[in-house]
């Protein structure tokens, strides 16, 4: 399966191009930026395209996603710090984010001769974001088959939608992710801040999976505290 793979340049989404790459045929990964303040995450995607040997694409959607405001990733408002699952985290919402990549993502697909986009929303996500969860990957699919009717035949592949993030770090292990090589927080900063709630998530995932995290965090035990809390 000819398929390519939507990579921000985070944990969830470099091991998805490492899994594609093993298991199917990567033709390529595609990067958004949409004005959001850790746009260096594409940097990161950027990188895995050279190791993979693939071509690496940003498409520029940053004059879209100044309408798309209201968000603490686009806006002058403040990342909230705690666990992801908390109802602060809804902040970070980018309206119809998801929707929007992944119909671009087809029409590359198709225009590539591609079967099948991959993007690497999980479990985790389910609770804060609509455009992550199993409803709308399958909506999604049914509208792209009506969309490329007779044109094109691109298969969603989300195989991280019903697993937690701790298990993409098990399946990042297999496929040989470079871990260090990615990036997740929300704030930008010139080192992971280990705050905000990706970085929550990630340094918490990395536990439950029983793996060394590598990431260098500025407060790299602010994690436990909220995760004894929640």
């Amino acid at each position: 399966m000819k398929t390519l793979v939507i990579c921000s340049g985070g944990l969830d989404s470099i091991t998805l191009a490492y899994k594609v790459a093993k298991e199917r045929e990567l033709v390529g990964l595609l990067s958004f930026d949409y004005g959001q303040r850790h746009k260096k995450e594409t940097d990161y995607a950027a990188r895995a395209g050279e190791a993979l040997g693939v071509p690496h694409d940003l498409i520029d959607m940053r004059h879209i996603g100044a309408f798309l405001s209201g968000s603490a990733l686009t806006d002058d408002v403040d990342v909230p710090d705690g666990h992801y699952a908390e109802d602060n985290m809804k902040v970070t919402v980018v309206p119809n984010r998801n929707a929007i990549m992944l119909a671009v993502a087809f029409g590359v697909a198709a225009a590539k001769n591609a079967d099948a986009v991959a993007t690497a929303v999980h479990g985790g996500d389910h609770f804060i974001y609509p455009d992550c969860r199993p409803g709308f990957i399958d909506a999604f699919q049914a509208m792209q088959n009506q969309a490329l009717d007779g044109y094109a035949d691109v298969t969603l592949y989300t195989p991280f939608v019903n697993i937690s993030k701790a298990d993409i770090v098990t399946e990042g292990v297999k496929a040989g992710a470079p871990f260090a090589d990615t990036w997740s927080c929300y704030k930008g900063g010139e080192k992971h801040c280990g705050r905000c709630g990706t970085c929550v998530e990630r340094r918490e995932a990395f536990h439950l999976a029983g793996v060394d995290d590598p990431t260098d965090y500025a407060d790299p035990d602010y994690w436990k505290s909220v995760v004894e809390s929640h």
